[in-house]
């Protein structure tokens, strides 16, 4: 019995329909997903701004939960700053996170840093506080000042980086970018946030809740 040879060209028109067979098969098993869905989270892992918007409310509860009396503070870490952050802080690598709430009057804003001066009433001459006004936001203070939020709920360095970036950038949002931050000098704010006590005469403040009048 003979063997039927296919021809060349036979060959070409066969291994063109099975590709289109194939292609068919894959765009039938396609999912189109939305950036920015539930599913692109999913099969794109970590997203930061969905991270910000879904995490930044907790974070403004637990800082205003645990937010101390401004003067109340200073004279605690002034008295010993071991047990003021026992007491009052969360530990974290470069000094610990305390947060606090107080009213006081705007000065001059520094253009370098993008934070206002404010004067509270009753404060030690020695401790100047400044709250982070933009435009831009440093720092991983809402990140690390409420214990809850670890480098283990993370998949890797980067995305715990993000993780902080998105939590200022959420903010900006939803209270910086509500206020005329070119004009707060002389008003008077009443604000709840958080900072890193690496500088004992230096609080630079991000505030979760701050209202102006």
């Amino acid at each position: 019995m003979k063997t039927q040879r296919i021809k060349p060209n036979a060959r070409i028109v066969l291994g063109a329909a099975a590709t289109v067979v194939l292609v068919a098969a894959m765009a039938l098993d396609t999912k189109v997903v939305k950036v920015g869905s539930s599913a692109d989270i999913q099969a794109g892992g970590f997203s930061a701004d969905s991270y910000g918007r879904n995490e930044f409310p907790k974070v403004r509860d637990a800082i205003e939960k645990k937010a101390v009396d401004a003067v109340t503070l200073a004279t605690a870490i002034a008295k010993d700053q071991d047990d003021a952050q026992k007491q009052y802080g969360v530990a974290a690598d470069a000094g610990p996170e305390f947060a606090v709430k107080f009213t006081g009057k705007i000065g001059k804003k520094d253009e370098d840093s993008g934070a206002d001066a404010v004067a509270i009433d009753g404060m030690p001459d020695t401790v100047h506080v400044m709250i982070q006004t933009g435009p831009a936001i440093t720092g991983t203070d809402l990140r690390d000042g409420t214990g809850l939020i670890a480098f283990g709920q993370f998949s890797n360095q980067i995305d715990y980086q993000n993780a902080g970036s998105a939590l200022n950038k959420t903010m900006k949002s939803e209270i910086l970018s509500k206020i005329d931050t070119a004009s707060l000098e002389g008003k008077t704010v009443s604000v709840v946030g958080v900072f890193q006590l690496t500088d004992p005469g230096t609080w630079l403040v991000t505030p979760v809740r701050m209202d102006v009048r």
